[in-house]
């Protein structure tokens, strides 16, 4: 059996619905061990989340169902004297505390991160929140779209006709979760060193505003405000969106010898020395001129067959696909992202989860087991536990 890098590693998760499990879903992949601790007789918000109605009352939910392969439930309520005291042999079995609550609210039911510390000054505790444990807004709510709103990510996303929107997917989660997870890494690098844990608080406003690093250092180094733009890149021309005789196309021939070669791929080779075009500064400058010139050109063919010669030619170039169509692509298939598994409920059902894209010594990373029913590990831990207790105790 492969040895994955966080092989041995014991993660406590408190968290639930996105950015903390997104973060615990990345951890499990490197071969950490997650326990879930859930509420009792509710569980995590996302179990009851997702289009399928029949999923969502029995506790499986499409949205949970989406990160919490791999992973083992426990039901414990921290209110409760004795989950109290099977959580702090929890706690001081494993190596990484993830939670999701608001600022401060570990800290008011006992748990901050003295005490932690107290139980197992090995524990690397990371505490994801809206906008960290300090400051202003501190003990304010956050859900995604409050963030990509705050951030001023809605501020550019569209055209200026269609401005502010919100971005697809829950990116802020996400970003919050994959920052999250790298953070947690890295410590626990630095325990092999150190042999101490440490507090890690991440600010998912903070993480957002720092994943949208050019439009931000623009603004900051040059004092150019970033403005909507619809499909094309701001950085180059021609970068962006294209009409084709069947789809659109995305090109992106940000550098000099790209847009050379495209000039000479779609027939039109003089738009290299046409003065309006010369330079990238100047293509930026007249960048719909450039357009209505390529748009004439692309529309006469198919997508697909614009994206096999413009990328075999070293020209960046894609079609524009559906979530569907992304997902039938055989690249993924081909580099193992998706792995099959039954649903949790024992109906036999094929359930289909994804990777993230890292490969280990060129196998790809994959959950072994499907994601748990709420509280299908509690006598597997009440038992462990109470061992753990009977020890710290004598």
């Amino acid at each position: 059996m492969q040895e994955l890098p966080l092989s041995g590693v014991r993660v406590v998760d408190l968290t639930n619905v996105l950015a903390g499990p997104y973060c615990s879903y990345q951890l499990m992949l490197l071969g950490a061990e997650v326990v879930k601790v859930e509420m009792p007789g509710r569980g995590d918000l996302a179990r009851s989340l997702g289009s399928d109605p029949d999923l969502n009352e029995a506790g499986i939910g499409a949205s949970f169902l989406a990160q919490n392969a791999g992973k083992k439930s426990v039901e414990l309520d921290l209110k409760d004297e004795d989950d109290r005291v099977a959580f702090e042999a929890l706690v001081r079995s494993s190596d990484v505390l993830l939670e999701n609550f608001r600022a401060g609210v570990l800290d008011r039911i006992g748990y901050g991160w003295d005490r932690l510390r107290e139980l197992n000054p090995r524990l690397v505790y990371c505490a994801i929140s809206g906008f960290g444990q300090s400051g202003p807004m501190s003990a304010a709510p956050a859900y995604d779209q409050i963030i990509q709103g705050l951030s001023g990510m809605m501020s550019i996303t569209g055209t200026p006709e269609t401005v502010p929107l919100r971005v697809g997917f829950p990116v802020s989660d996400t970003v919050g979760g994959l920052v999250a997870a790298m953070a947690v890494s890295a410590s626990l690098a630095g325990r092999s060193r150190t042999g101490k844990g440490c507090f890690l608080d991440l600010s998912m406003l903070e993480a957002s505003v720092s994943a949208m690093g050019w439009p931000v250092s623009n603004y900051l180094v040059s004092g150019v405000e970033p403005e909507p733009m619809g499909d094309q890149n701001a950085t180059a021309a021609p970068s962006g969106t294209f009409e084709t005789a069947d789809g659109l196309l995305n090109i992106a021939a940000n550098r000099q010898e790209q847009f050379e070669s495209l000039c000479g791929l779609i027939g039109r080779p003089e738009l290299v020395d046409d003065v309006r075009f010369a330079g990238r500064e100047a293509r930026k400058l007249n960048r719909e001129a450039l357009n209505r010139e390529l748009g004439e050109v692309l529309r006469t063919r198919p997508a697909l067959e614009w994206e096999n010669d413009l990328a075999g030619a070293g020209v960046p170039a894609a079609r524009i696909l559906t979530v569907r169509q992304a997902l039938a692509l055989d690249q993924l298939r081909h580099r193992g992202f998706f792995t099959d598994l039954t649903f949790p409920d024992g109906s036999g059902r094929r359930l289909t989860v994804i990777g993230n894209g890292v490969l280990v010594d060129n196998a790809p990373l994959r959950p072994a087991t499907p994601p748990p029913l709420l509280g299908q590990h509690n006598d597997e831990f009440a038992a462990t536990d109470s061992a753990q207790v009977e020890e710290v105790n004598s």
